[in-house]
């Protein structure tokens, strides 16, 4: 079955779960009030913050590589090593080099979805290499052999009755309905793999240029322990991370926590500067920053969709959409889904294969109202069936049917011609239904002729 059948089946299964929709509507309700509360308590003007948000990210596209270098010169000279990553093979086999370099049999993540985009943890595992997740939410999805369900809340989909199954069954934990409980199971299984780890690998929010420093945000303080612990330190970044100067994130820290949670600011957020120094107690003792292309340079080269290198995956698209309000994240079978994966994945991954995702949307225009640096997002998703159709990669009885289609729509008395044998044929269209679907009846009469009606009544 072709990708575009199995997104339609998995779709029709999540839209007709009602457990589903009502674990993912609570979870979006309490995130939308904590965004609301937040962007009025925080912000003076929250249209000026996106604006000014999204000129530097311009800013940044326009210097883009200028400032690439000037990030990797900066690290270098704090100690720092800089791989640029063409493809995701490419960065898959440099971290699986520095494994072998080390002897290493573990490696410790933290919550990266550039990793994710690359498949670094079957790389690895392939490769005799254990990897453990110290997110929380992608422990559990780990542990279930699931991938992320939201590009920031992985295991949004889940219940803590079904996390503390699962945590019973894997990690043999008494079960629990208490959420604390929960967390101290998961941080004893971590405590142990941060120490025995060889590498830690992390992504990053942003890249800052001028100082040749990585930041990384988060809630736990797994990512903190991962970069820390580890005597290597390994960061997957992509190329559109970056941002020209440290004072920059006094906008895009809080901006990214409103946005993706709702909150402030992020309990944990780490500037690292390099590998330990000489005057530095702890800390890894190397540091390696893979700048990851994949697919990027092919975007930014394309000027009607270089906006889509702004975006900070803050996930508030995929919150506000109404179809990944209905099916859910996992029935993309996508790394990033929602209307941000449906833009980017096709570019990624491949028009033929992903060019269905442009019509998993509404075009209501609610992601681009959400998106805090001001992506059209919609009209992205417009350009992208534009593309598809301009690229043939959609099946040629899709192509003639829409042939067909604008033929008949371009003239009123072949529209009504086409309706009459549409009304004869009507009776055998139950040969052609799926099972359990039923299909509304069609009118006797057209919209002209009972406009006309309209009208003429006394």
């Amino acid at each position: 079955m072709s990708e575009p059948r199995q997104f339609l089946a998995r779709a029709a299964v999540k839209a007709r779960d009602d457990q589903h929709f009502y674990q993912l509507g609570k979870a979006i309700a309490s995130y939308d009030g904590m965004v609301s509360q937040t962007k009025s308590r925080q912000f003076q003007n929250w249209t000026q913050a996106r604006a000014l948000a999204a000129t530097i990210k311009d800013h940044v596209l326009a210097r883009l590589p200028e400032l690439l270098e000037q990030f990797e010169q900066n690290l270098l000279a704090a100690g720092g090593k800089v791989f640029w990553a063409e493809t995701a093979e490419d960065a898959r086999s440099y971290v699986l080099a520095l494994a072998q370099k080390h002897q290493a049999k573990r490696v410790v993540k933290s919550k990266s979805m550039v990793t994710e985009e690359i498949g670094l943890n079957e790389h690895l595992e392939k490769h005799g290499v254990e990897v453990w997740e110290s997110d929380l939410g992608e422990l559990i999805v780990q542990l279930n052999q699931e991938k992320p369900y939201h590009i920031v809340t992985p295991a949004m989909h889940k219940s803590k009755a079904e996390i503390s199954r699962l945590f019973h069954d894997k990690l043999q934990a008494p079960l629990t309905d208490s959420a604390e409980e929960l967390t101290m199971v998961a941080r004893r299984h971590l405590r142990d793999v941060y120490l025995s780890s060889t590498i830690g690998v992390t992504g990053a929010n942003f890249l800052v240029a001028d100082l040749g420093a990585v930041v990384v945000t988060e809630n736990e303080g797994n990512a903190r322990l991962t970069m820390a612990c580890p005597p290597v330190h390994v960061v997957i970044a992509g190329l559109e991370k970056m941002l020209p100067r440290l004072s920059d994130l006094s906008l895009f820290l809080p901006l990214l926590a409103t946005s993706g949670t709702g909150q402030e600011i992020t309990s944990y957020n780490s500037i690292m500067l390099g590998p330990r120094h000489a005057h530095e107690s702890d800390g890894p003792a190397e540091m390696h920053v893979i700048l990851l292309d994949n697919g990027r340079s092919a975007l930014y080269q394309q000027a009607e969709f270089r906006e889509i290198l702004r975006c900070i995956r803050c996930g508030a698209c995929l919150n506000a959409c109404p179809v990944y309000r209905a099916i859910g994240g996992h029935a993309y079978n996508t790394t990033y889904q929602g209307p941000i994966g449906a833009v980017i994945t096709p570019h990624y991954s491949g028009f033929g294969k992903y060019q269905h995702l442009a019509y998993a949307s509404s075009l209501c225009g609610a992601c681009s109202d959400v998106c805090p640096v001001q992506i059209d997002i919609h009209h992205l998703l417009l350009k992208n069936r534009r593309a598809a159709v301009r690229r043939r990669e959609q099946p040629w009885f899709w192509r003639a049917a829409l042939r067909v289609y604008a033929w008949v729509m371009a003239d009123a008395a072949r529209l009504q011609r086409a309706r009459r044998w549409l009304l004869r044929l009507w009776p055998w269209q139950r040969l052609l239904r799926r099972p359990n679907e039923q299909l509304p009846p069609l009118s006797p009469k057209s919209f002209r002729e009972l406009w006309s009606a309209h009208e003429n009544q006394p």
